[in-house]
């Protein structure tokens, strides 16, 4: 999902990061979100940094 809350506001942002970690946690889905918003990244349980297309960063909680 590209920005998937980009265009939400910020209560229904948290209620769609919600859902997706329900998701991941009952159905094992992987998902993957791109984003600027470091608030919504920090929801995740995984971060892959990209920056001019190379792979800078991976943290795993």
């Amino acid at each position: 999902a590209d920005e998937p809350t980009g265009a939400l506001d910020s209560k229904t942002g948290v209620e769609l990061m919600d859902l997706f970690g329900k998701l991941h946690r009952e159905r094992g889905l992987t998902l993957c979100v791109v984003t600027h918003d470091p608030e919504v990244a920090a929801r995740t349980p995984r971060i892959v940094r990209l920056q001019d297309g190379r792979v800078t960063g991976d943290e795993t909680e």
